[in-house]
């Protein structure tokens, strides 16, 4: 019987689905394919009618793990940019402290600066579309957006690795603040 002409999309995506929480987890040389292909409910084989590799996998589901993390701060504004959400959202205890699908920038920080050229092109792709996205519409302010993003993916990244809820809170706040304080 023949697969209807959705099944080649839908398992792809299914795909996607299963390495982009895998790698946020444990990042690239913690993930296997056959890991990502059992995740998806499939086996090896069918992961090369998709991919050519592991990092064409990671590239792609980094891409869409920034998509989806995005979307879950911002539900309702897609890929506009309001700020105070976006704040809210990011620095809240639900995406800091996620075993799923995270920001993949502040995730996967100390993973990605370990690894090949291909995967730390991947991570630069990314960051560097997002500071695009969040200057199209005000260019000259390309540095302020940089500086924030910056501090909030550091936020995240060192909240995530801090063992003492307090501490992890105080740093959560103080980026909060000192992104309030540069907007006034």
């Amino acid at each position: 019987m023949a697969w209807n002409k959705d099944h080649k999309q839908q398992s792809r995506q299914r795909i996607l689905d299963a390495a982009a929480s895998l790698f946020s987890q444990r990042g690239f040389d913690g993930v296997g394919i056959d890991q990502v292909m059992s995740e998806a409910g499939m086996t090896r084989g069918a992961f090369y009618s998709h991919f050519q590799s592991k990092s064409e996998l990671y590239r792609h589901a980094m891409s869409q793990a920034a998509h989806r993390m995005f979307r879950q701060v911002q539900p309702d504004d897609g890929w506009q940019f309001d700020r105070r959400r976006l704040i809210e959202g990011y620095l809240s205890d639900p995406h800091v402290n996620s075993d799923g699908v995270g920001c993949p920038l502040a995730f996967l920080i100390t993973d990605v600066a370990q690894q090949q050229p291909d995967i730390r092109d991947t991570y630069t792709a990314l960051f560097a579309n997002m500071a695009e996205r969040f200057t199209q519409d005000s260019p000259e302010q390309r540095q302020n957006v940089l500086q924030n993003m910056v501090m909030m993916i550091g936020g995240v990244a060192i909240a995530r690795a801090l063992s003492e809820p307090a501490l992890k809170q105080e740093v959560l706040q103080a980026v909060r603040s000192a992104l309030e304080a540069e907007a006034s």
